[in-house]
C-alpha cells in the first residue's frame, strides 16, 4: 500500500485552482489573440519579392503540377494542420459555438507549435451539420499537411472521424479521442505499476461515455485490460444489457452499444456510486465538478485506488478530498495539480512523428508507440505525485515523434523512410528552434511583457 502523505492546505489550492482563469481575463484582450503568421524565408530586398511571388513562384507552381508530392518540399504543408471545429462541445463548457471556442482552437495552435514545432492554425467553422464538416475538411485538403478535429459533440464526431480517415489522403485525428486516450494509457501504465496491480486483473470505472471516455475504453481494452470487470456510465447509469434506451438507437450510439455488450458482466446497475464499488481505477471525463465524485464513494474502492479526475476546468473531485478518501494515486487534467493527464503531453510529438514521415493515418498503434514513450519517460522519478513528464519536460514530444514515426513506417503507412535517429534528431531541431524563437521575441519585445506576474 502506498504510503499517505500530510494534508495539504486546501484554501490555498482552492486560490490556486481559480487563479488561470482571473490572469486568463487579464492576458487574452492585452494580446488580442495568442497566435499570428510571421515569416520563415529571407526578405534581402524588395527584389525577393520577385522570387516569393510573380513572376518567380510560377516555377515551383510548375513544378508542383507535375509531380503533386513536390508540394512537401516546395510548400510548408509539410507542417500545416487545421485545427477544426463547431465549437459544440468545448472543455466543459458544452456547446458555445465557434466563436466562443475560437479561443481554445488558438491555445491549440500555441501548443503544436511551441511543444510540437507544428504550424496550426484554427478553422472553426459555422455548421453543426456532420456532412457539411466532412466535406469542409476533405475541400481543405491541398493546402494542409493534417486535420485536428477538436470539441465536436457526440456521437457525431465519430462518424466524422471514421469517414474522414477512410476518405482524407492526410492524417485526420480528434484529440479529444485519440489525444486524450495515449495520454490516459500511459498514465494508466504507470500507476498499476507503482501500486503493483497487473492490467489484466484490474477493473476500471469510466466516468462519461463521451468521445473521451469511448477512446480511452477501446485503447485500454486493447492494451489488455478485460473489458467485462470493467464499467462505462453514462448521464443515466451504467451501460450493459439491461439498456433498452440505448438498444433502441443502437444505429446512433453504435460504441454505446458496443460496450453494453462487452462490459460490466455481471450486470452491475445504478449510477456513479454502484459502478465505483470494489474496484481498482476510475477514469472520469465527465462534467466539471467538484462534486461529481462523493469521497465515500471513494472509500467503497478496492485498495490502493486510483483516481484521474480528468473533467476541465474543474475536476470531479478535488484531488485532496480524494486522497483524504482514501485514493493512492490521484491525477486531474490540470496543471496547476500533480499528475496532469492531459492531451497537451501526447498531440504535439504524436502529430510531429505523423509529419514527419508523411503518414497517410495516426493508428492506434501509433497510439500505443507514444503512450509506451510517454510513459517510459518518466523513469526512475515515478512516484504517486509523478505518474507522468510534465509539459516543462520537452524532449518527451521528440521521443514520442520518433517512436511514432517507426511505427508508421513499420506499419506501411509511411511516405518517407527515416531512422529512430533521424526522427528524434529532426524533431529535437525543429521543437527546439520554436522554443528559442518565442524565448527571442519576448527578450528582444517582439512579445511584448505580459502585464501580471
Amino acid at each position: 500500500m502506498l504510503k499517505q502523505k500530510d494534508p495539504i492546505d486546501v484554501e490555498k489550492l482552492l486560490a490556486k485552482a481559480k487563479k488561470p482563469s482571473s490572469d486568463a481575463m487579464v492576458l487574452h484582450p492585452f494580446y488580442r489573440g495568442k497566435i499570428e503568421t510571421t515569416l520563415k524565408c529571407t526578405v534581402r530586398d524588395f527584389n525577393d519579392f520577385a522570387i516569393w511571388y510573380t513572376p518567380g513562384v510560377a516555377a515551383p507552381c510548375r513544378a508542383i503540377q507535375e509531380n503533386p508530392e513536390l508540394v512537401y518540399e516546395y510548400t510548408n504543408k509539410w507542417n500545416t494542420v487545421g485545427i477544426v471545429s463547431d465549437g459544440t462541445r468545448v472543455l466543459g463548457l458544452g456547446d458555445i459555438g465557434p466563436k466562443a471556442g475560437l479561443p481554445v482552437m488558438e491555445g491549440k495552435a500555441l501548443l503544436f507549435k511551441y511543444l510540437g514545432g507544428v504550424d496550426g492554425f484554427p478553422l472553426m467553422l459555422d455548421t453543426k451539420d456532420p456532412d457539411r464538416i466532412i466535406d469542409t475538411v476533405l475541400m481543405l485538403q491541398p493546402g494542409l499537411g493534417g486535420i485536428n478535429l477538436e470539441d465536436l459533440s457526440q456521437p457525431k464526431c465519430f462518424r466524422i472521424l471514421d469517414t474522414l480517415r477512410q476518405k482524407a489522403e492526410i492524417p485526420i485525428w480528434h484529440d479529444d479521442q485519440q489525444g486524450t486516450a495515449t495520454v490516459t494509457l500511459a498514465a494508466l501504465m504507470n500507476a498499476l505499476k507503482l501500486v503493483g496491480k497487473q492490467k489484466e486483473e484490474v477493473s476500471i470505472t469510466f466516468i462519461g461515455s463521451g468521445a473521451s471516455n469511448v477512446a480511452c475504453s477501446r485503447l485500454i481494452f486493447g492494451w489488455g485490460v478485460d473489458p467485462g470487470k470493467c464499467f462505462l456510465v453514462d448521464s443515466k447509469g451504467i451501460l450493459g444489457l439491461h439498456r433498452n434506451d440505448i438498444e433502441l438507437r443502437r444505429a446512433e450510439y453504435v460504441d454505446k452499444w458496443k460496450y453494453c455488450q462487452i462490459t460490466n458482466k455481471d450486470g452491475r446497475q445504478g449510477g456513479i456510486e454502484e459502478a465505483m464499488k470494489d474496484v481498482d481505477v476510475v477514469i472520469a471525463l465527465s462534467k466539471p465538478g467538484p462534486d461529481v465524485i462523493l469521497p465515500e464513494w471513494i472509500k467503497a474502492m478496492n485498495q490502493d485506488s486510483i483516481i484521474f479526475a480528468c473533467a476541465n476546468p474543474v475536476p470531479e473531485i478535488w484531488p485532496w478530498v480524494a486522497k483524504e478518501a482514501g485514493a493512492a494515486i490521484i491525477a486531474t487534467g490540470r496543471s496547476d495539480f500533480p499528475n496532469q493527464v492531459n492531451n497537451s503531453l501526447g498531440f504535439p510529438g504524436i502529430f510531429r512523428g505523423a509529419l514527419d514521415v508523411r503518414a497517410k493515418t495516426i493508428t492506434d498503434e501509433m497510439c500505443y508507440a507514444a503512450a509506451r514513450a510517454l510513459a517510459d519517460r518518466a523513469g526512475e522519478n515515478l512516484d504517486e505525485n509523478y505518474i507522468l513528464p510534465t509539459m516543462d519536460d520537452w524532449e518527451v514530444y521528440p521521443l514520442e515523434a520518433a517512436a511514432v514515426g517507426m511505427k508508421a513506417q513499420e506499419q506501411g503507412i509511411a511516405g518517407l523512410s527515416r531512422t529512430y535517429e533521424e526522427l528524434f534528431e529532426h524533431a529535437t531541431s525543429i521543437i527546439s528552434r520554436s522554443r528559442n524563437l518565442t524565448r527571442t521575441m519576448m527578450e528582444q519585445g517582439y512579445i511584448a511583457k505580459a502585464p501580471i506576474d
